[in-house]
């Protein structure tokens, strides 16, 4: 956030809890005001005990609105005016809104955990679903599939007992018997039906953790599975459901949702899904880092740059390239020549669709052609920092000449070569420029000197 202009008409916005001191509430809320124009400054209060005392003071202080995190989600609401149905359902409230004779309490945790995976194309109605772990956070997505027509929801927790009691208590206010409690060791009950699952434990938060059930086949239920936790990015939780090419989240989206939804309910304004979408970027790099992006002509050096950079700042590497031949079981060439260049560049846009949800803190090497769609360029510049390697065409000619596992260099003389690498060079370079938000000269350079440079811009 830029500096602002406190005055006296600045409104103040808040988080109180215990600690509040890594939050990224201020990161969202200060952004949306930003963005949208509002004079509001969101500031984390550090509240240790007496939550009442700190409601009752934020109110006569004149504070429009708090969120509110651990430990006081339920203990707040005994401070409160009014609590929404749904929050007093769950038993937690994370948002208070300023009325005339106090603060009414409000949960959109599950609000934005819907909103979350309504984006993603994912319904609850009539499908089963399948949540890990009872505590607090298994409370309230029980209730959200419940309420959002589940046709079933299977709570397994390591102890039966408590999964039980919440189900029984559940399955009162709900009217039925939707919620059926198990002990994660008899896991082999859940039907074998297509599941949402939901992972709600707090394994992943510690280097190390396993997965509640780890028997293989269990995760193959799975059509979509969200993780609540956010950092670390991949827990084992999310592996899992990328080793089978499951579509998945973790909490990152429901941390973004949550805090719009409390910004749309102290404002009265909506926040568009455009805006959403800047937001949840800049909370992501935020917590995971940046990504960089490499693009350019063939032989410019995007993968051994890539590498080099990537070792010597700490992050991931991946080569689209390399990645669609791995999950195509074919090279590229063999990919042009069987299915044609239109196919290929549809397995591009796929993959950066993924990439743009998925990679954080990572160098990323692409293909050379993979800015010639408006939507990958997009695409790109949605996913991290776009670099163009840029080269002559003498010094593009002397690594690619020799190279016999590029389709588009298939040339009858060297000189024909040259013309044809000039010429694509020329018919890119638009394309190139406007994707990259920097350019880097490789001509006459080492590795070494152009990770070096990169390094410097980045």
């Amino acid at each position: 956030m830029q500096n602002k202009n406190i005055t006296g008409l600045t409104g103040v916005l808040g988080l109180i809890g215990n600690p509040v001191r890594h939050t990224m509430s201020p990161l969202i809320h200060n952004t949306l005001s930003e963005e949208l124009g509002q004079d509001l400054c969101y500031l984390p209060f550090p509240v240790e005990q007496d939550v009442t005392a700190a409601v009752k003071g934020a109110f006569h202080l004149g504070i429009r609105g708090l969120n509110v995190t651990v430990p006081h989600k339920t203990a707040v609401m005994e401070a409160l005016a009014e609590v929404d149905e749904n929050a007093r359902i769950i038993g937690a409230v994370n948002t208070l809104v300023r009325t005339e004779n106090g603060y009414k309490g409000y949960n959109t945790d599950m609000p934005g955990l819907l909103r979350a995976i309504s984006i993603r194309g994912i319904s609850l109605k009539g499908q089963q679903v399948i949540v890990l772990g009872a505590g607090g956070a298994s409370r309230a997505v029980c209730t959200l599939a419940l309420s959002e027509g589940a046709a079933s929801v299977w709570l397994l927790n390591r102890t039966a007992a408590k999964a039980e009691q919440m189900a029984e208590e559940l399955n009162r206010h709900f009217e039925g018997n939707r919620l059926k409690a198990l002990a994660a060791s008899d896991f082999r009950k859940v039907p074998g039906v297509p599941s949402v699952m939901f992972q709600c434990t707090s394994l992943g938060l510690k280097e190390g953790d396993g997965l509640l059930i780890e028997d293989e086949n269990f995760y193959h239920k799975a059509t979509y599975g969200y993780d609540l936790i956010y950092n670390p990015a991949v827990t084992p939780f999310i592996r899992k459901m990328n080793e089978n090419a499951t579509p998945c989240d973790n909490g990152l989206s429901m941390l973004l949702y949550q805090g719009i939804i409390a910004y749309e309910l102290w404002t009265g304004l909506s926040v568009s899904e455009e805006l959403a979408e800047r937001v949840y970027t800049k909370l992501k790099r935020s917590i995971y880092g940046e990504n960089l992006i490499l693009v350019g002509y063939m032989g410019c050096g995007k993968s051994t740059v890539g590498r080099e950079l990537a070792e010597s700042q700490g992050m991931h590497f991946l080569d689209t390239d390399s990645m669609i031949e791995e999950r195509e079981d074919c090279s590229i060439r063999e990919l042009f020549e069987e299915r044609g260049e239109a196919a290929f560049r549809d397995l591009e846009t796929g993959l950066l669709k993924h990439l743009s949800d998925s990679a954080v803190n990572t160098v990323i090497a692409t293909g050379g052609g993979i800015v010639l769609r408006k939507e990958n360029r997009e695409l790109l510049r949605k996913t991290g920092t776009v670099i163009w390697l840029k080269a002559s065409v003498e010094e593009t000619l002397g690594r690619v000449k020799s190279d016999t596992s590029r389709p588009l260099l298939d040339s009858a003389s060297e000189q024909e070569l040259a013309g044809k690498v000039e010429r694509m060079l020329q018919e890119r370079g638009a394309a190139y420029e406007s994707a990259a938000d920097e350019i880097v000269s490789t001509d006459g350079k080492t590795v070494e000197e152009i990770s070096r440079e990169i390094s410097r811009i980045y």
